[in-house]
């Protein structure tokens, strides 16, 4: 048993509030009772109230209250459904630095390479995969997981927005891969990096050979010219200047790129096409073999929210039933 949205119990630190609420009410009305002055008046005047009532009712909505909260967090309960899978832990790098907005790829470097991602994601369906952009620096977007929908959805937000430092720094990009692997295994582990390779950081090829060392294999994947693209800006729809106001041309790293795959015993493709590309990824892929592991990501649950939720409705409209004042007027 467990609760599938537990960010919602949190709402139960609200209860000591609402307590110290109630106190602050029952206090008030005392402070009232104290300013009439007169006990006669004010036993006239509240004759029909009863204090039992309103504590009782108050209980009451502080329980829907709860029942609530315990409904919106979902109780579950797994009822099974775990498979059986065989396949690899691939890391994809993405680059989403402003050169991969490079039009010399219609419409965009980037988008072509999302392109190949995501059809890479569709025929690999037993492989666990992760996410990582990097511009300037690396960020995790996804860890390693059997969820491909997941990934798409991480892949459709990506872009040179998504990293607030720009630049390539495939380096560090390598190293954040390296870390969401399991170093006690020595194979069934690829990276795949799809950048520009238009690289300022020389840490690159030792990262790659580390990577060899723990028995990950790096495919490399280009996308560019190497005669250069100028850069487009989304927002002006012009070429990105530098500071001296000259148009910002970018370079397709072949080299670097061959080097990096090499050191690993991985491929390098230059993209010329989507479909290429990814039969050429998946072959490699499936040449390197696979562990078997189990997913529970499609494992089947029994909710109980509704529960919570009937019973919150029915403690709601016990608590509306309670009258504030006594049923039987206090005779004067």
């Amino acid at each position: 048993m467990h609760f599938q949205h537990t960010y919602y119990l949190y709402g139960l630190a609200l209860l000591p509030a609402f307590g110290y609420l109630f106190y602050l009410v029952l206090s008030w009305k005392k402070r009232v009772r104290t300013r009439i002055g007169d006990p006669a008046l004010v036993d006239q005047l509240t004759r029909n109230y009863s204090p039992r009532n309103f504590a009782i009712k108050f209980g009451l909505a502080l329980a829907a209250l709860v029942l609530m909260i315990l409904g919106l967090a979902n109780l579950q309960h797994k009822t099974g459904g775990k498979v059986n899978r065989k396949g690899l832990d691939v890391m994809i790098l993405l680059d989403v630095s402003n050169s991969m907005l490079a039009g010399d790829l219609q419409p965009s470097r980037l988008a072509r390479a999302k392109q190949v991602i995501s059809r890479l994601l569709d025929d690999i369906p037993d492989d666990r995969v992760g996410l990582i952009i990097f511009a300037g620096h690396a960020y995790l977007n996804m860890p390693l997981s059997s969820d491909h929908a997941a990934a798409k959805m991480y892949l459709d937000a990506a872009s040179p927005a998504s990293a607030p430092t720009q630049g390539t720094s495939i380096g560090e990009a390598l190293q954040m891969a390296q870390t969401m692997f399991n170093n006690k295994e020595k194979k069934y582990k690829a990276a795949i990096l799809i950048t520009d390779g238009e690289d300022h950081d020389e840490n690159a090829p030792k990262v790659a050979e580390q990577l060899r060392g723990e028995g990950v294999v790096l495919h490399t994947i280009g996308l560019g010219s190497p005669t250069g693209a100028f850069i487009v800006d989304p927002s002006t729809g012009e070429n990105k200047k530098d500071a001296e106001g000259n148009a910002v041309v970018t370079k397709l790293n072949q080299s670097l790129l061959q080097d990096l795959a090499g050191k690993t015993g991985g491929t390098y493709q230059l993209y010329d096409n989507t479909d290429a590309v990814v039969g050429n990824l998946e072959k490699s892929l499936n040449d390197m073999g696979g562990q078997s592991y189990e997913d529970d990501n499609f494992a089947q649950y029994d909710s109980y929210f509704f529960y919570f939720l009937w019973g919150a409705l029915v403690v709601l409209l016990v608590e509306w039933c309670i009258p504030e004042k006594r049923q039987k007027p206090v005779a004067v």
